[in-house]
Formats: structure tokens, C-alpha cells, sequence
């Protein structure tokens, strides 16, 4: 995740820690404090003025895993709890004044797994539920320009933030009006963190390949054609995503037409 000045990119870590890495000085340096092992920091947000963090904590007593949401500043410094309690938080991130931090939570509903958007003020406060329905909402993330936010809503039932189902981008009005921006196949990495552009007029996300299109046959890659398809190729899953890698990372000469045609449509 890069700082608002394109200097700092900031990065968390398998051991639980955040870190931040000079892009300019290429020097790297650990921004969290050291809670204990059965502590761990999830970064999601960036201040507007680049001066806090905003991170998910995870910690784990007797068997019982409990998330909250924290700030602490960029340089290093003390952590701020902004919420505490036993509710599952996920996704915190700023408004783009820097007063508000967004995130998802189970907090609104007595279903396992039923996760709504919230927001909960920087300096302290009951938090404040955005959406109502069915489905389970996850990853807000406030445009830049003000005024909206877009999120990733899973079929209802789901628990957790799961890959490889088929989920819908949504826009959150600022009237608390939700419309359906796109259907895809992903969940788990299509807009886990900020994804507007500057601007506000464009979100990146990440859709997956679908089922057995992944073997590689000529025919069902040719089904993907006109979907809006992200191809990755680095061997990061067992199975299928690793079956592709090693048939069409060698040259893209190899790959299937449908491929070509996905990764002109994603660059133009």
C-alpha cells in the first residue's frame, strides 16, 4: 500500500508485523510495535495526509480469535484502539477528510459470518451502520473525490471473505443507496485494499478464471472471452493455478487466443 506521496510503500507481513519500505532510500523499517506472538497487524489504510495507519488487530486467547480496529502513526509510535469489543472487524480504512474510518463487522447481526459496512469516527465513538440486507458486505473503500464507496458483496451465508465464488462490486451512494457496478468470480483479493484511482473515477479489482477453464483446453478458454479477466501467472495456488503457470508462463506464444484477447481488452 503506497503513501499519498508515492514515496513509502507499506507492507504486512507473515510474522504479524507491518513494515514500511523506503522506495526512494530502498531501506526498510518495522512501524508496529511488538505485542507478543499471539498478536498480529493487518494493514488496510493509509491517512489522507499520510501521517497513521489504520490496521486490523488479530489476537488470539484460549482458542478465541478476536479483530479490532487500531491506528498508530507512520513514523512508529503508540497504537490507538478504535474499537473494542468481541465483534469480528475487518477492512478499516480513512474517509478521504481523515475523520472517519470504514470497515466491515459483524456487529449488526446475530448470523455468523453476516458482515455489514460500518464507520466509526478517528477520534472515538459508537460506531455507525451503512448497510442493511441480505448479503455479506466486505472491504469499503470511500472514493477520493467524496461522496461514495465501493465494497465487495458475497452471497448470503457466506462466512469469511473466501476466493473462488461469485461475488458483486457495489457502489454505496452517499443518499445509502447501493447499486450493483459488476458480477464476477472472485472474493478473497478482488478489492481486499484501496482501489480507487486518484481521481475517483476508476477502481482496480482482480476477477478470477472460472472452473475448469484453468486446464488450459482451447475450448474454455474461448468461453472467457468478453469477461473481464485479471491472468496472473505466478504459481501462488496448489491445483489449478499452478497447472496454468507451469503450461503457459514459459512464452506467450503458447497461450490460448482467449488469453491474448483478455489481456489486450485489461490494457486498453
Amino acid at each position: 500500500m503506497l503513501s499519498p506521496d508515492g514515496r513509502t510503500m507499506y507492507l504486512s507481513c507473515q510474522e504479524g508485523h507491518i513494515y514500511a519500505f523506503d522506495l526512494v532510500g530502498g531501506v526498510s523499517r518495522r512501524v508496529t510495535n511488538d505485542r507478543g506472538p499471539k498478536f498480529s497487524h493487518y494493514l488496510h489504510g493509509v491517512s489522507p495526509d499520510g501521517q497513521n495507519l489504520a490496521y486490523i488487530g488479530l489476537s488470539t486467547a484460549n482458542g478465541d480469535v478476536v479483530t479490532n480496529v487500531y491506528t498508530i502513526p507512520a513514523v512508529g509510535g503508540e497504537d490507538v484502539q478504535i474499537t473494542d469489543d468481541g465483534y469480528p472487524d475487518d477492512g478499516s480504512e480513512f474517509s478521504p477528510d481523515g475523520q472517519w474510518i470504514y470497515f466491515n463487522s459483524e456487529r449488526g447481526s446475530n448470523l455468523p459470518g453476516h458482515a455489514q459496512l460500518f464507520r466509526v469516527p478517528v477520534a472515538g465513538g459508537a460506531p455507525e451502520q451503512l448497510t442493511f440486507d441480505e448479503r455479506v458486505n466486505w472491504f469499503p473503500h470511500p472514493s477520493p473525490a467524496g461522496g461514495r464507496l465501493v465494497y465487495v458483496s458475497f452471497p448470503p451465508g457466506t462466512l469469511g471473505h473466501p476466493e473462488n465464488v461469485d461475488v458483486i462490486v457495489r457502489v454505496l451512494e452517499e443518499d445509502g443507496t447501493s447499486r450493483d457496478l459488476m458480477h464476477l468470480f472472485g472474493g478473497q483479493g478482488t478489492i481486499n485494499v484501496p482501489s480507487w484511482s486518484p481521481d475517483g473515477r476508476r477502481i482496480a479489482f482482480v476477477s478470477y478464471p472460472i472452473g475448469d477453464a484453468m486446464s488450459g483446453s482451447l475450448s474454455d478458454w474461448a468461453a472467457l472471452r468478453g469477461r473481464r479477466v485479471c491472468v496472473v501467472l505466478v504459481q501462488k495456488r496448489k491445483g489449478n493455478g499452478a497447472q496454468l503457470h507451469e503450461k503457459y508462463s514459459h512464452a506467450s506464444s503458447t497461450w490460448p487466443a482467449a488469453v491474448h484477447a483478455q489481456r489486450k481488452s485489461t490494457l486498453t
